[in-house]
């Protein structure tokens, strides 16, 4: 590769790194028009591993929106970013796919408490290179495990749980 292909692949990397965490910082932040504008215009968002929805970036950020009032505070730390860049009509750069592990505190306690809910788990981020820049075409929540407080018990107090378990189809007929 030339000086000039590595500096345009290390400025890729910079771009979805961004967009990555200004994806975290919108819903932290509830900024649900920033959130919708990291997503191309057909992306989509599926958090039904976490017990969520699954649809268009749209229909999605006002099902985060609407969920989400019970956390005022919430703070994604998105770690372990794994990135691979794709083909896109015979074009390899113009495509990529970011694994990337996060751990969420959310709280509901106005009085700086521990967090009531806790979740971790891996993000799969599909990202397309557009005329605007990097955007999301599809991102899906791969939650691994949560712990939720216990009535009356601080952060010490908290215990695991698995994530909410999805409907399997009925294979019988």
């Amino acid at each position: 590769m030339t000086q000039r292909v590595d500096l345009a692949t290390v400025m890729d990397r910079l771009a979805i790194d961004a967009l990555i965490t200004d994806y975290a910082v919108a819903v932290d932040d509830g900024d649900w028009l920033a959130y919708r504008s990291l997503f191309s215009p057909d992306g989509r968002a599926d958090y039904s591993s976490a017990g969520g929805v699954e649809g268009a970036a749209d229909e999605v950020a006002e099902w985060l929106a609407d969920t989400l009032q019970l956390f005022p505070m919430r703070q994604h730390l998105i770690v372990n970013r794994r990135l691979r860049f794709g083909p896109l009509d015979g074009d390899v750069g113009d495509t990529a796919e970011v694994q990337a592990d996060y751990t969420n505190p959310m709280r509901t306690w106005p009085d700086g408490g521990a967090p009531d809910f806790e979740c971790g788990g891996r993000y799969v981020f599909s990202v397309l290179r557009t005329r605007i820049g990097w955007r999301v075409t599809r991102v899906v929540v791969r939650e691994k495990w949560r712990r939720i407080a216990i009535e009356g018990r601080d952060a010490d107090g908290l215990r695991e749980q698995p994530p909410a378990p999805r409907p399997q189809p009925d294979h019988s007929s």
